[in-house]
């Protein structure tokens, strides 16, 4: 025979503590109305890109800038138009304006917009021996052009490091920055 187990007299039930560790179904949202909702992010928490439909079209500018350094002798070689790969800065350049053009396809939660001015400007610096990219993107839109011109920045400043690392692969890329902004709810920004 084998014994069977007692059970204990039933205890009265008490209220159920609450766990420390909540389950995502479980959680109470305790945002209050204050609370600003984010705007790149959905009802269930995915990525998503706001709607900007409703927002009037106004001109928005951007400007930004980075800088490549690199040895004198690469520097040197920019600027006598000696590079095996030929104008560095008229390839970057171009690279820069087809970067700013695609910027929605490059980052993801980026509208598409129709560009009214595009204008890269790259500079020789001797001291350090640097390039110096600024790019200007302007449109009429519902939303911003700060990204256009930082990727026109960005992929201008690639395009240099490409042509020239054969003559320095120790190239320092940086100070990549939103310059100055205009149009659009927030205003105008610039930077100190």
């Amino acid at each position: 025979m084998t014994a069977k187990a007692r059970k204990s007299p039933a205890k009265p039930s008490s209220p159920a503590k609450p766990s420390s560790r909540a389950t995502p179904s479980s959680r109470k949202k305790s945002s209050s109305p204050a609370k600003a909702r984010l705007s790149h992010v959905g009802a269930r928490g995915a990525a998503q890109m706001v709607d900007v439909g409703a927002k009037l079209p106004t001109e928005r500018r951007a400007r930004a800038a980075g800088e490549i350094r690199m040895t004198r002798a690469a520097w040197l070689a920019v600027r006598r138009n000696t590079i095996k790969k030929g104008d560095v800065l008229g390839v970057a350049r171009l690279a820069g304006i087809q970067a700013a053009k695609r910027t929605a396809e490059l980052i993801p939660l980026c509208h598409p917009l129709a560009l009214s001015h595009l204008n890269i400007t790259l500079t020789l610096v001797a001291t350090p021996p640097t390039i110096r990219v600024e790019a200007t993107v302007a449109t009429v839109a519902p939303t911003g052009v700060e990204m256009e011109a930082l990727t026109a920045v960005s992929v201008a400043l690639l395009t240099v490091y490409d042509m020239v690392k054969s003559a320095d692969k120790r190239m320092r890329i940086g100070a990549v920055r939103l310059l100055e902004k205009s149009g659009g709810r927030s205003g105008h920004f610039r930077a100190s």
